[in-house]
Protein backbone atom coordinates (compact mmCIF):
# COMPACT_ATOMS: atom_id res chain seq x y z
CA UNK A 1 0.00 0.00 0.00
CA UNK A 2 1.19 3.47 -0.84
CA UNK A 3 0.57 6.75 0.93
CA UNK A 4 1.34 9.20 -1.85
CA UNK A 5 1.69 12.98 -1.85
CA UNK A 6 -1.79 13.08 -3.38
CA UNK A 7 -3.23 11.06 -0.49
CA UNK A 8 -1.47 13.30 2.03
CA UNK A 9 -2.80 16.39 0.27
CA UNK A 10 -6.35 15.06 0.31
CA UNK A 11 -5.92 14.13 3.98
CA UNK A 12 -4.78 17.66 4.79
CA UNK A 13 -7.91 19.06 3.14
CA UNK A 14 -10.06 16.61 5.12
CA UNK A 15 -8.39 17.56 8.41
CA UNK A 16 -8.93 21.25 7.65
CA UNK A 17 -12.61 20.51 6.98
CA UNK A 18 -12.97 18.61 10.26
CA UNK A 19 -11.23 21.47 12.08
CA UNK A 20 -13.64 23.97 10.52
CA UNK A 21 -16.55 21.94 11.93
CA UNK A 22 -15.33 22.46 15.48
CA UNK A 23 -12.62 19.90 16.21
CA UNK A 24 -9.91 21.85 18.07
CA UNK A 25 -7.88 19.12 19.80
CA UNK A 26 -4.50 19.22 18.06
CA UNK A 27 -3.70 15.66 19.14
CA UNK A 28 -6.80 14.42 17.35
CA UNK A 29 -6.14 16.48 14.22
CA UNK A 30 -2.49 15.36 14.09
CA UNK A 31 -3.50 11.72 14.42
CA UNK A 32 -6.00 12.08 11.58
CA UNK A 33 -3.30 13.69 9.47
CA UNK A 34 -0.94 10.79 10.12
CA UNK A 35 -3.30 7.80 9.68
CA UNK A 36 -3.91 6.95 6.00
CA UNK A 37 -7.69 6.39 5.89
CA UNK A 38 -7.52 4.94 2.40
CA UNK A 39 -5.66 1.92 3.82
CA UNK A 40 -8.90 0.92 5.56
CA UNK A 41 -11.08 0.86 2.46
CA UNK A 42 -11.30 -1.45 -0.53
CA UNK A 43 -9.07 -0.20 -3.35
CA UNK A 44 -12.08 0.33 -5.62
CA UNK A 45 -13.45 2.89 -3.15
CA UNK A 46 -10.26 4.80 -2.39
CA UNK A 47 -11.65 7.93 -4.05
CA UNK A 48 -14.15 8.15 -1.16
CA UNK A 49 -11.50 7.80 1.55
CA UNK A 50 -10.99 11.51 2.11
CA UNK A 51 -14.60 12.61 1.88
CA UNK A 52 -16.17 13.45 5.23
CA UNK A 53 -18.66 10.61 5.08
CA UNK A 54 -19.20 7.10 6.39
CA UNK A 55 -18.80 4.17 4.04
CA UNK A 56 -19.82 0.47 4.13
CA UNK A 57 -17.05 -2.02 4.97
CA UNK A 58 -19.04 -5.28 4.93
CA UNK A 59 -20.79 -7.38 7.60
CA UNK A 60 -23.43 -4.63 7.85
CA UNK A 61 -20.84 -2.23 9.32
CA UNK A 62 -19.35 1.09 8.23
CA UNK A 63 -16.13 3.02 8.53
CA UNK A 64 -17.35 6.05 10.45
CA UNK A 65 -17.47 9.58 9.06
CA UNK A 66 -14.11 11.25 9.87
CA UNK A 67 -15.85 14.10 11.70
CA UNK A 68 -17.64 11.56 13.92
CA UNK A 69 -14.36 9.78 14.69
CA UNK A 70 -12.76 13.12 15.56
CA UNK A 71 -15.75 14.24 17.63
CA UNK A 72 -15.82 11.07 19.74
CA UNK A 73 -12.07 11.10 20.20
CA UNK A 74 -12.04 14.75 21.23
CA UNK A 75 -14.73 14.06 23.86
CA UNK A 76 -12.66 11.15 25.16
CA UNK A 77 -9.70 13.43 26.02
CA UNK A 78 -7.06 10.79 25.30
CA UNK A 79 -3.55 11.24 26.66
CA UNK A 80 -0.43 9.21 25.90
CA UNK A 81 -0.29 5.91 27.82
CA UNK A 82 -4.00 5.94 28.62
CA UNK A 83 -5.47 2.45 28.71
CA UNK A 84 -8.43 2.64 26.28
CA UNK A 85 -11.14 0.04 25.73
CA UNK A 86 -12.75 0.34 22.29
CA UNK A 87 -16.02 -1.49 21.73
CA UNK A 88 -16.46 -2.13 18.01
CA UNK A 89 -13.17 -2.47 16.10
CA UNK A 90 -14.84 -2.37 12.69
CA UNK A 91 -12.36 -1.37 10.00
CA UNK A 92 -9.72 -0.54 12.62
CA UNK A 93 -9.51 3.12 11.61
CA UNK A 94 -10.60 4.45 15.00
CA UNK A 95 -8.24 1.95 16.65
CA UNK A 96 -5.35 3.34 14.60
CA UNK A 97 -6.25 6.92 15.58
CA UNK A 98 -6.11 5.97 19.28
CA UNK A 99 -2.80 4.13 18.87
CA UNK A 100 -1.39 7.06 16.91
CA UNK A 101 -2.26 9.26 19.90
CA UNK A 102 -0.14 7.03 22.14
CA UNK A 103 -2.91 5.11 23.88
CA UNK A 104 -2.67 1.46 24.88
CA UNK A 105 -5.72 0.10 23.09
CA UNK A 106 -7.87 -2.93 23.87
CA UNK A 107 -10.43 -3.36 21.11
CA UNK A 108 -13.38 -5.78 20.85
CA UNK A 109 -15.19 -6.87 17.67
CA UNK A 110 -18.18 -9.23 17.53
CA UNK A 111 -17.98 -9.86 13.75
CA UNK A 112 -15.41 -12.59 13.24
CA UNK A 113 -14.40 -11.55 9.72
CA UNK A 114 -13.79 -7.95 10.78
CA UNK A 115 -11.92 -9.08 13.90
CA UNK A 116 -9.56 -11.32 11.91
CA UNK A 117 -8.95 -8.67 9.27
CA UNK A 118 -8.15 -5.92 11.79
CA UNK A 119 -6.03 -8.22 13.95
CA UNK A 120 -3.88 -9.04 10.93
CA UNK A 121 -3.92 -5.70 9.14
CA UNK A 122 -3.26 -3.07 11.80
CA UNK A 123 0.07 -4.49 13.03
CA UNK A 124 1.19 -4.82 9.41
CA UNK A 125 0.97 -1.03 9.01
CA UNK A 126 2.52 -0.28 12.39
CA UNK A 127 -0.49 -0.01 14.72
CA UNK A 128 -0.24 -2.47 17.58
CA UNK A 129 -3.29 -3.03 19.77
CA UNK A 130 -4.83 -5.84 21.82
CA UNK A 131 -7.59 -7.48 19.77
CA UNK A 132 -10.51 -9.49 21.15
CA UNK A 133 -13.26 -11.39 19.39
CA UNK A 134 -16.24 -11.18 21.68
CA UNK A 135 -19.27 -9.42 23.12
CA UNK A 136 -18.65 -5.70 23.59
CA UNK A 137 -21.31 -5.52 26.29
CA UNK A 138 -19.05 -7.66 28.46
CA UNK A 139 -15.95 -5.50 28.03
CA UNK A 140 -12.61 -6.99 29.12
CA UNK A 141 -12.75 -7.14 32.90
CA UNK A 142 -9.45 -9.02 33.25
CA UNK A 143 -7.60 -6.11 31.57
CA UNK A 144 -9.45 -3.29 33.33
CA UNK A 145 -10.05 -0.88 34.80
CA UNK A 146 -9.64 1.50 31.87
CA UNK A 147 -8.83 5.21 31.72
CA UNK A 148 -11.15 5.60 28.76
CA UNK A 149 -13.92 3.54 27.12
CA UNK A 150 -15.16 4.31 23.61
CA UNK A 151 -18.25 2.68 22.11
CA UNK A 152 -18.42 3.01 18.34
CA UNK A 153 -21.98 1.69 17.85
CA UNK A 154 -25.37 2.94 18.96
CA UNK A 155 -26.60 1.53 22.28
CA UNK A 156 -30.09 1.63 23.75
CA UNK A 157 -28.64 1.69 27.27
CA UNK A 158 -25.32 2.09 29.05
CA UNK A 159 -23.88 -1.41 29.66
CA UNK A 160 -23.38 -1.77 33.41
CA UNK A 161 -20.37 -4.06 32.95
CA UNK A 162 -18.62 -1.35 30.94
CA UNK A 163 -19.38 1.30 33.56
CA UNK A 164 -17.84 -0.93 36.22
CA UNK A 165 -14.64 -1.28 34.16
CA UNK A 166 -14.08 2.49 34.04
CA UNK A 167 -11.48 3.92 36.42
CA UNK A 168 -12.52 6.58 38.91
CA UNK A 169 -11.83 9.79 37.01
CA UNK A 170 -12.18 7.89 33.74
CA UNK A 171 -14.33 8.88 30.76
CA UNK A 172 -16.68 6.84 28.58
CA UNK A 173 -18.14 8.09 25.29
CA UNK A 174 -21.20 6.24 23.99
CA UNK A 175 -23.94 7.02 21.41
CA UNK A 176 -27.27 6.40 23.20
CA UNK A 177 -30.64 6.04 21.52
CA UNK A 178 -32.79 3.94 19.20
CA UNK A 179 -31.95 2.66 15.73
CA UNK A 180 -32.86 5.95 14.02
CA UNK A 181 -30.40 8.22 15.89
CA UNK A 182 -28.40 8.48 19.08
CA UNK A 183 -27.23 11.20 21.45
CA UNK A 184 -23.47 11.30 21.94
CA UNK A 185 -23.10 10.88 25.69
CA UNK A 186 -20.00 11.50 27.78
CA UNK A 187 -19.86 9.75 31.14
CA UNK A 188 -17.29 10.47 33.83
CA UNK A 189 -16.86 8.19 36.82
CA UNK A 190 -16.63 10.33 39.96
CA UNK A 191 -16.44 7.58 42.59
CA UNK A 192 -17.28 3.91 43.11
CA UNK A 193 -20.99 4.58 42.66
CA UNK A 194 -21.24 8.10 41.21
CA UNK A 195 -21.21 9.03 37.53
CA UNK A 196 -21.90 12.28 35.69
CA UNK A 197 -23.35 12.50 32.18
CA UNK A 198 -23.36 15.21 29.52
CA UNK A 199 -24.96 15.15 26.06
CA UNK A 200 -23.25 16.33 22.89
CA UNK A 201 -25.59 16.24 19.90
CA UNK A 202 -27.22 13.63 17.69
CA UNK A 203 -25.47 11.11 15.45
CA UNK A 204 -26.36 7.92 13.59
CA UNK A 205 -24.46 4.67 14.23
CA UNK A 206 -25.01 1.02 13.42
CA UNK A 207 -26.49 -0.74 16.49
CA UNK A 208 -24.43 -2.18 19.33
CA UNK A 209 -25.41 -5.86 19.43
CA UNK A 210 -24.91 -8.46 22.12
CA UNK A 211 -23.07 -11.72 21.63
CA UNK A 212 -20.64 -12.79 18.92
CA UNK A 213 -21.37 -13.26 15.23
CA UNK A 214 -19.65 -15.75 12.97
Amino acid sequence: MNDTYRHKGLRKILVEEVHSKGIKDEKVLNAMMNVPRHFFMDTSFVKYAYKDQAFPIGCGQTISQPYTVAFQTQLLEVDRYHKVLEVGTGSGYQTAILVEMGAKVFTIERQRDLFLKAQSFLPSIGYKANFFYGDGYEGQISYGPFDRILITAGATEIPEKLKSQLKIGGIMVIPLGDSSSQVMTRIERKSDDEYSETEHGRFVFVPLLKGKSM
